[in-house]
């Protein structure tokens, strides 16, 4: 069936009648806008108004119009929203999605559509894999492509043994078995915790320390990452077992982690400091814009969703009814990415370097991430030979 899905989706592509190009460029947006995480779904907003910002607020000629929808972080939530936008607003893209669960909730309705989906976040196994679609890009990574970069760099620090604490959901499942896929140590222990809800770490930290294994690998990201971080150094284990981290430590969540954040690595394909031309500008431009923010990943994936969408409309000259050329250009990657230059898999995921990151104070004495290291060079997930697509 799962193969199916993706047959029906490429025969659409190819034998679908030519739908009718408007005068304006529709995108919807579906990302978190309420609740404790709405600074993630606001950051991604920041980050795509400033990249409209610097294309004049036009792809080839034409006007953009962007229409928001809040997920409220709930899969039932963003696939209703997901509908309004293909059924009602009949936008020409759909970009965003923070949370696995959310965009495999929506994720049929895009592709049984015809209408092209950009995850600038999410980045579930399924997609990489047996769901991957003609009409589905993503502009983040797999999951897995992160921790696993942060399993390669804790070999390389010799450490011989691990316990793995991540919330229960499809993102936290596959966090824990990027890390696994490379960690050569022992894997003492993994817990799962209620997402999103549980905010409490204590029974957690307490088998972690029990475990006696030597350190800690953690996902967690906006407040649980908060949340996870302060609990972790009352418990007083950051003299103990060193923690390793994916997406818990970021710009975000720095203001409130303080100090506790220094000292705890962290990977990523993108920091703030990478020396490319249009990420220097990037930066600069979205602190003015922002006054007192910082971009984060978050920011910058959704910030090349909105290049790599002007990227197809320019190369059909507007007219987004040529689905196949726009697929065609989009396999490219032909844009100038803040991350530098990657290119797409066959399941239209980014083969990408992985950097290490690490918190430092800047001249200003704020807290900031650094590039240190590059842990792994042009990386493709481990699931792109499940994809139909070739």
């Amino acid at each position: 069936m799962k193969t199916s899905f993706w047959l029906a989706g490429a025969a659409a592509l190819l034998f679908s009648s030519t739908a009718f190009a408007g005068d304006t460029i529709k995108i919807g947006f579906v990302s978190t806008f309420s609740g404790p995480t709405a600074v993630i779904g606001n950051d991604m907003r920041n980050s795509f108004e400033l990249a409209l910002d610097h294309l004049g607020r036009k792809m080839n000629g034409k006007p953009v119009e962007v229409i928001y929808e809040d997920d409220q972080q709930k899969p039932d939530v963003g696939k209703q929203k997901t509908e309004k936008l293909v059924q009602s607003d009949k936008v020409d893209f759909i970009v965003g999605y923070i949370w696995s669960n959310v965009l495999l909730a929506s994720l049929k309705t895009a592709v049984d559509s015809q209408t092209f989906l950009i995850s600038a976040n999410a980045g579930p196994s399924q997609l990489a894999g047996e769901l991957c679609s003609p009409y589905v890009f993503s502009t983040s990574w797999q999951n897995d492509q992160t921790p696993a970069a942060m399993g390669l760099y804790m070999n390389q620090k010799g450490v011989k043994s691990v316990f793995l604490i991540g919330p229960n959901y499809a993102a936290g499942k596959d966090m824990l078995a990027g890390l696994k896929s490379t960690f050569k140590g022992q894997i003492v222990g993994e817990e799962y915790t209620v997402w999103p809800s549980q905010l409490d770490f204590s029974a957690e930290l307490s088998k972690a320390r029990a475990s006696g294994a030597e350190s800690i690998f953690v996902f967690y990201p906006g407040a649980a990452g908060v949340q996870f971080l302060n609990q972790y150094v009352q418990a007083g284990l950051k003299e103990k077992m060193p923690l390793y981290t994916a997406f818990t430590v970021d710009e975000l969540s720095l203001p409130l982690q303080k100090d506790n954040a220094i000292g705890v690595p962290g990977a990523q394909e993108w920091v703030n400091d990478l020396p490319n031309e249009q990420n220097k500008t990037f930066v600069a431009d979205y602190r003015k814009k922002y006054t007192g923010l910082r971009p984060t990943y978050y920011g910058a994936q959704a910030y090349d969703a909105a290049q790599l969408i002007n990227s197809a409309v320019v190369a059909v000259k507007g007219d987004t009814s040529k689905k196949d050329a726009m697929k065609a250009e989009m396999e490219k990657a032909n844009f100038k990415s803040l991350r530098g230059a990657f290119k797409f898999g066959n399941n239209h995921i980014p083969i990408q370097s992985f950097y290490l990151q690490d918190v430092v104070k800047d001249a200003d004495g704020q807290l900031s991430l650094k590039t240190v290291a590059t842990i792994v060079e042009n990386d493709q997930d481990r699931f792109h030979d499940k994809c139909p697509m070739k």
